[in-house]
């Protein structure tokens, strides 16, 4: 059994065991209730980048599309305190680490959840701070609060295990930016892992040594696009009708979008839901991960498959009422002229998170897959195979009812193909455009009582 199954395996089983011994005193009482306002799908980071493999099918560019630019050179030497290496294998030696995420719905109180489920040694935590953010590394004045664990200004979190801050009274506006820092005595060095999520689309700032948790501006010598032990910032919110999960591979994470606009499809919802003429107070959790697949396991950093997944990242979040489903395009793609997996093989696989959400009293929405035509893994075998995925998501109602990002996206004249203004180039990740055309084809009323 590989480690990142194994890690996923026991993260389940502690995440069950936490909420089936939580003492009463810590119980939610009726006075509060938490809801998640942001989080992210964790994967585990390896040491060592993968061996390189045999090349796939280059991209289709037709004349409308740029040539794709060359890779920017790093430079020659690091600045102190960082190691430079092939984004993501960043290692941090005792120094801060000031992550930014985007809160959805808002609350009086908040918490924040540091995982190390991936993690194969204990790590510790010097200290955390949160903050509303100014910007870009720096946060408000007087709009920020220490993080404690249990009491403590810092904690040993073991391999395998997620940690809880103790709540904290700070207002948070909806869609506001939040400043969360990590500060790291240790070494998250070799031979241990990092649980970490790859694709943020988001800057977030590595301090130069010591510990600058809190600082007005933290002391940057280097800057990340990816989050690192941090799993998701819920708010103290009992008036919020739910939250809403979008489970999907990197056209959920956002791949393409621009930095730092949040203008990811789950981004252009919340906005949709906290912004309707009759405001909904629900929060939007994107659960997305580049690569992922639904029935195998995907490519290095693309997470552990969605069936094994969907506890932790869908599933186990508080107040989740309704999920979104958008899984399947990288099973088809990778498969190639390769038969399996079936039409049948993913709509089984979609059949058992329908029945599994179903079991917890959640609602599970289907979202059709989008065009891939021109994409480096398109074949006629695989458009098919989406065409009838996309077919039974529409009419089976197996669902509790369906986002048809198929029809919102593609081309009428040539339905195999991405509109060509909501293409990034690449015809299988949106752009800006795209995304918003997609977020805005979501019913709201899916979402009211």
């Amino acid at each position: 059994m590989s480690n990142a199954k194994r890690a996923a395996i026991f993260s389940t089983l502690f995440v069950l065991a936490a909420g089936a011994l939580e003492p009463a005193s810590r119980a939610q009482t009726p006075a509060e209730r938490w809801v998640g306002t942001w989080s992210t799908a964790l994967v585990g980071r390896p040491q060592n980048p993968p061996l390189p493999g045999p090349p796939g099918p280059a991209p289709f560019m037709p004349n409308a599309c740029p040539a794709p630019a060359a890779p920017a050179t790093p430079p020659a030497v690091p600045p102190p305190g960082v190691t430079f290496a092939p984004p993501p294998f960043l290692h941090f030696t005792n120094q801060t680490l000031r992550q930014i995420v985007r809160a959805s719905v808002g609350g009086s109180r908040l918490r924040v959840v540091l995982s190390n489920t991936f993690g194969s040694a204990p790590l510790t935590i010097g200290a955390a701070h949160i903050a509303l953010r100014e910007r870009d590394e720096a946060i408000r004045a007087g709009q920020g609060h220490p993080l404690t664990f249990s009491g403590r200004s810092s904690i040993t979190i073991p391999a395998n295990a997620i940690v809880y801050s103790d709540p904290v009274a700070l207002t948070v506006p909806p869609l506001s930016d939040l400043a969360v820092d990590v500060y790291l005595p240790g070494t998250t060095n070799a031979p241990a892992l990092l649980a970490m999520h790859g694709s943020a689309f988001q800057t977030s700032y590595i301090s130069e040594t010591g510990n600058h948790a809190g600082a007005p501006k933290v002391p940057a010598v280097a800057t990340t696009r990816s989050w690192f032990l941090l799993s998701r910032v819920e708010v103290d919110a009992p008036d919020a009708a739910g939250v809403v999960v979008a489970f999907g591979d990197s056209i959920t994470d956002g791949a393409a979008s621009t930095v730092d606009t949040n203008s990811r499809w789950p981004d252009v919802l919340a906005r949709r839901l906290l912004g309707s003429t009759t405001p909904m107070k629900v929060g939007v959790l994107n659960a997305g991960i580049g690569g992922n697949r639904v029935v195998s396991e995907g490519t290095y950093g693309s997470g552990i498959n969605a069936l094994a997944r969907f506890e932790v990242d869908a599933l186990s979040h508080p107040g989740v009422t309704h999920i979104i489903v958008m899984e399947g395009i990288n099973d088809i793609g990778n498969a190639r002229q390769n038969p399996m997996p079936t039409a049948a093989d993913l709509i089984a696989a979609h059949t058992q998170l329908i029945v599994r959400a179903h079991a917890r009293g959640v609602k599970i929405l289907g979202a059709t897959l989008t065009p891939f035509w021109g994409a480096g893994y398109y074949t006629e075998a695989g458009e098919a195979k989406r065409q009838a995925l996309n077919e039974w998501i529409r009419t089976s109602k197996a669902y509790d009812g369906v986002v048809d990002f198929d029809k919102a996206t593609r081309d009428p004249s040539d339905p195999k193909k991405m509109l060509a203004a909501y293409d990034s180039c690449d015809h299988l990740h949106p752009s800006d455009a795209g995304y918003k055309a997609m977020g805005e084809a979501i019913d709201l009323s899916l979402f009211r009582k």
